[in-house]
């Protein structure tokens, strides 16, 4: 199967698509194409990307001569058209939960890590920081039992959560300074023990681009 992820390792959506691809064992091409945050003025957008793609923003997939963007309906496509090790679990009522919890994840934890590295004040990040840590004590409760957000072994939830784990160091550098429950700690061991772990981990200097970027973005909001 022919596939290509359009894609960039500062995106955390982008990251979400390649720890599934990852962690499936699924060959695919990367094309390196930068999110609109950091898309240098001069980029040329494939046309592909430019037709598949309604927002401009990535991810976006091929599968064959099939595209799809954004990265939650991109994960679940994924899982029905290439069979190989799924995330999605066979239970009805295991994917009804996983697909719930995705929802909360996408509400509750998402919206403040983003306000934490775009906040330009103190108070704003303070209360993303709030907001994300208690976030992230949720989701460590979903994996008391068994180990994983939902259910008995990996799913999909734990892509979709995969660019907390990646970028937490970068987020406390930003201003995220709430307690990381133990329980989501250990779940981000467990992470960095799957085969997804090393498609999608961040290098120093990943981590000190990042918050390069985002200390910049707040002097110029500031001056």
């Amino acid at each position: 199967m022919n596939v290509a992820l359009y894609g960039h390792w500062i995106c955390p959506y982008a990251t979400r698509v390649r720890f599934a691809l990852e962690q499936r064992r699924i060959s695919y091409e990367l094309v390196d194409l930068p999110p609109t945050g950091v898309r240098p003025p001069d980029f040329e957008l494939p046309p592909e990307f430019l037709e598949h793609s309604p927002r401009r923003e990535i991810p976006m997939v091929r599968v064959g001569d099939r595209y799809l963007a954004d990265s939650i309906p991109i994960l679940e496509w994924l899982e029905t058209e290439i069979t190989t090790a799924p995330l999605l679990p066979a239970d009805p009522a295991a994917q009804h939960l996983m697909r719930e919890r995705i929802a909360w994840i996408d509400e509750h934890a998402f919206r403040p890590m983003i306000g934490v590295y775009y906040g330009t004040d103190a108070d704003r990040i303070g209360r993303a920081s709030d907001a994300l840590g208690a976030a992230l004590a949720e989701i460590g409760r979903w994996t008391e039992k068994t180990g994983w957000i939902a259910g008995s072994t990996v799913s999909l939830a734990e892509a979709v959560v995969m660019p907390l784990h990646v970028r937490l160091d970068g987020l406390q550098r930003l201003g995220f300074t709430a307690d990381v429950a133990r329980s989501f700690a250990a779940h981000g061991e467990r992470c960095r023990s799957l085969a997804g772990w090393a498609g999608v981990a961040w290098s120093p200097e990943q981590r000190d681009e990042f918050v390069g970027r985002f200390t910049a973005f707040r002097r110029k909001r500031q001056g």
